[in-house]
């Protein structure tokens, strides 16, 4: 029967790639992946790629201590689309400027032949490259070989599928409690606000609009169903004005629409787009954001006509928030803030920033910066 070190070394001689030793077979473990197959990995993995490199995020929460020590190739997207945490990281730790990248799997641009020669034991894809993946017929190649790929999401169904990611990924790491720490911390956060909402009294639910990725384009407006950040609003107490009206995790609502609906909240995700659209109308939050600028940019898109007649701008219920909490196991940070902004008094003992703070203490390579909200005052 061939091994997985046989059929790498007879498929890197066909291809003419280099060989170089391979570390030493660990035990075989079966996990579960988020799109229900059932994938034998050799575990605890000690060279992983990540399809993705904002998957860091989670790598980091369970491989505090050394977050790069697996890492053999990664995704280019977090230096463009999260460039101060992929600063921070390459401050502590230089060594990944040097670190084999790929493209995009949904943008054709991920080169099989280069993840071979990495000789990983593990794959990490998100879902939404699923579909790129299977008509690439990425997974038998690369099964080929005796490289499994896993897939994962934080992003698709964060409610659903981030505890059952956050455990497979454990396992394959050998670190299964530091999982479920991680999990029982993000329970119990989420609960600090969805118990104090079950006991209120004539709880009121306001309209709120999410704009996704505001400024990042000239089109109006990207948004969210009833999952990701359209669920966040609805965990912190509101009503998601695009849920009725987006079938699926990501849609767009017209103007008009937002204007006939009149929110009473606006929320628009921001990040620092420079890699990809430099100088953009975009809100650039992220660690160590500046605020002021934030804050002239979030004043200007309300100034588009589908905003500025709401009763959110008259009010001055504006706000900014940090896009990557979209597609991270961090989403309980953003409900406690989405809860201060719609409930102000009921949850003025809150503070996001002391649970990003401790999220950071407790699970995470990086020291917690501010800068991943902003607010506009009423009547600027």
């Amino acid at each position: 029967m061939l091994t997985r070190r046989h059929l790498l070394r007879a498929f890197t001689v066909t291809a003419g790639l280099a060989i170089t030793a391979l570390p030493a077979l660990a035990d075989k473990v079966t996990v579960t992946d988020i799109v229900g197959r059932k994938v034998e990995v050799e575990a605890p993995v000690k060279r992983i790629i990540l399809g993705e490199g904002r998957q860091m995020y989670f790598v980091g929460a369970l491989d505090k201590g050394e977050p790069f020590k697996r890492v053999v190739g990664w995704r280019d997207d977090l230096g463009k689309a999260d460039p101060e945490t992929y600063r921070a990281y390459e401050k502590r730790y230089p060594e990944i400027a040097k670190l084999p990248t790929f493209g995009g799997m949904k943008e054709g641009a991920f080169d099989i032949e280069q993840a071979i020669a990495l000789k990983p034991d593990v794959l990490f894809l998100n879902i939404e490259a699923k579909i790129a993946s299977d008509e690439a017929k990425l997974v038998e190649k690369l099964a080929s070989v005796g490289i499994p790929v896993v897939y994962v999401d934080f992003r698709e169904k964060p409610f659903e599928h981030t505890e059952p990611s956050m455990r497979l990924i454990g396992k394959l790491f050998g670190k299964e409690q530091v999982a479920e720490e991680f999990i029982a911390f993000r329970a119990e956060q989420i609960k600090v606000v969805t118990d104090r909402l079950a006991k209120a009294t004539d709880l009121k639910r306001p309209l709120v609009m999410v704009e996704r990725a505001g400024g990042y384009s000239d089109d109006c407006c990207m948004s969210f169903g009833n999952e990701n950040f359209g669920k966040m609003v609805d965990f912190a107490g509101g009503r998601n004005l695009a849920a009725p009206l987006i079938p699926g995790t990501f849609g767009t609502v017209n103007a008009e629409q937002i204007v006939a609906s009149n929110p009473n909240v606006m929320i628009v995700t921001g990040s620092n787009w420079d890699g990809y659209v430099p100088g953009g109308a975009w809100v650039g939050l992220g660690y160590g954001a500046n605020m002021t600028e934030a804050r002239r940019k979030l004043t200007n898109l309300m100034k588009r006509p589908a905003f500025t007649q709401t009763a959110a701008v008259k009010n001055g219920r504006v706000h900014g928030i940090w896009h990557q909490f979209y597609n991270s196991p961090y989403q309980f940070v953003a409900i406690q803030e989405i809860a201060k902004w719609l409930h102000p008094d009921l949850f003025k003992d809150v503070d996001a920033g002391a649970t990003m703070k401790a999220l950071h203490e407790r699970f995470l390579p990086l020291p917690y910066e501010p800068g991943l909200w902003v607010s506009l005052e009423a009547g600027k």
